[in-house]
């Protein structure tokens, strides 16, 4: 991850291209229309997991939210998240080197954790990967309040595994629609987009 955040470092840094926005601008805008339904106020604390670039923090803050962290356990990630906030002129959006699976005591008290490929990127770790998606799950319980939301899209795990992986401590509230695609008659979802509140 270093090595593809370095170079995207590089590109930004030589044109001005903020890189790869992961499941593209809709997942975002999925994300930022849900909370505006829900209401959720503007300056509830949001974590961003593996904030990669930043871009979804950047759209937040456009957005108005003005709480925003973003954590990336890569430093070039942030390095990029960094130079992509003072481009756009953004102060509300707090970024910090930190390895998800391994939290420092200050990583907690959000209202709001969203993870856009992160949890797909663990759960891919050729080393001990049933593992460290139990520490995903201790972490999550660790940064996120009791009823705060969780929003995770994943392109990994259908709607019927995510449930099951986060079955202890957390409620589904929402599936949001995705695209849709057919494949041999059958109709499915490349991208799954869920809302969980963690419970009391």
């Amino acid at each position: 991850w270093d090595a593809a955040y370095e170079r995207e470092l590089r590109t930004f840094q030589d044109i001005g291209d903020t890189g790869e926005i992961w499941f593209g601008e809709e997942s975002m805008i999925r994300i930022i229309r849900w909370l505006e339904r829900q209401k959720v106020p503007l300056d509830s604390s949001v974590l961003d997991i593996g904030t990669g670039n930043g871009v979804l923090l950047v759209e937040l803050a456009k957005s108005g939210y003005r709480n925003l962290t973003g954590i990336d356990y890569s430093p070039a990630a942030i390095q990029l998240s960094e130079k992509i906030r003072e481009k756009e002129g953004l102060s509300d959006i707090k970024l910090k080197v930190e390895d998800f699976l391994a939290p420092s005591a200050e990583l907690s008290g959000f209202e709001v954790c969203i993870d856009k490929g992160t949890f797909d990127a663990i759960s891919l770790n050729p080393d001990d990967a049933e593992g460290k998606r139990r520490q995903y799950l201790s972490s999550l319980c660790s940064a996120l309040n009791p009823e705060g939301f969780f929003l995770i899209t994943s392109c990994n795990w259908t709607k019927e595994e995510l449930l099951n992986e986060f079955r202890e401590g957390f409620e589904i509230l929402e599936e949001l629609p995705t695209p849709k695609f057919c494949f041999g008659g059958r109709i499915g979802n490349s991208v799954t987009a869920l809302v969980f509140q963690r419970k009391k």
